[in-house]
């Protein structure tokens, strides 16, 4: 064969080869891709029913974010300090409310607190003054047979206490416990309460290494001022709510003003909450 001829031949075949590879580069270009999770599973496949969205629309926690429930929950069980001054109780962290009477016992009004609480079923919390314990023990008695609960309001119902050395705060809150106990030896003495509610740190720290809980209060009727039974009646029933700790007093001066407005408080506050001594088993 000529080499022309054979020329002829190659160029024709390089021609029918370039033509074809390009006509099969444009017939890909003109089939859309297909998607991947197109072609395995659809929007309802039981596999992919419970996965979470390929974008979280949920932006990550910052540094001023608030603690979800569970870790506040989890600080509530680790601190159990109270909203009063240095972390005393102001509240009975329940819907009940505690009545409390302070400076006692004194053998004139504490009997008739002890009656009138008796006569409505009603238990309290007495707050006891060491000196009047010393001076009146079988009141200390009758209150713990009656089942109340007592609370430590030091010797000698000094309001500077909590402004002293620790250890003299040491001396006088266990003075004050062991008079108690020598007056009724198998009561539980859970509360301490600062005269004046004059706290300070040392006096909350002692009281806590004693094995007591700083007692405060959240209804004053200042009824150590004698304003009358009506004004002390007023201030307890629209200052008291659920929880409310009352602070009254049984002891110290003229009480007869207490006495009178306790026998209308009980009433309208039974018919209003559930009254409660304060838990012996707090600390």
């Amino acid at each position: 064969m000529p080499a022309t001829t054979l020329r002829a031949a190659g160029i024709v075949t390089l021609v029918a080869a370039a033509l074809l590879g390009s006509a099969y580069a444009l017939g890909r270009s003109l089939i859309p891709e297909a998607s991947p999770r197109a072609t395995s599973v659809t929007a309802d496949d039981p596999r992919y029913a419970d996965q979470p969205p390929e974008t979280d629309p949920t932006p990550p926690p910052t540094a001023s974010s608030s603690p979800s429930p569970q870790s506040r929950a989890e600080q509530r069980q680790l601190v159990r300090e109270g909203d009063g001054p240095f972390g005393s109780l102001t509240t009975t962290e329940s819907s009940r409310v505690a009545l409390t009477f302070d400076d006692g016992p004194d053998p004139q009004y504490t009997p008739q607190v002890l009656a009138l609480l008796k006569e409505y079923g009603v238990k309290a919390t007495f707050c006891l003054v060491g000196e009047n314990v010393q001076s009146y023990p079988e009141l200390v008695r009758d209150i713990v047979a009656d089942g109340h609960t007592l609370c430590n309001h030091s010797w000698e119902h000094d309001l500077s206490l909590g402004q002293r050395s620790s250890d003299a705060i040491r001396a006088d809150l266990r003075r004050t416990n062991e008079a108690i106990l020598s007056a009724a030896p198998n009561a539980r003495i859970a509360y301490f309460r600062q005269p004046g509610g004059n706290w300070t740190a040392p006096a909350v720290s002692v009281c806590e290494d004693l094995g007591m809980t700083p007692l405060h209060w959240a209804v004053d009727p200042s009824d150590w001022q004698v304003p009358g039974a009506a004004q002390i009646t007023r201030v307890v029933m629209t200052e008291t709510g659920p929880g409310s700790i009352v602070l009254m007093h049984d002891a110290g001066g003229d009480r007869t003003g207490t006495v009178a407005a306790l026998r209308n408080l009980l009433p309208e506050l039974m018919s209003r909450y559930q009254l409660e001594a304060l838990p012996t088993g707090t600390t």
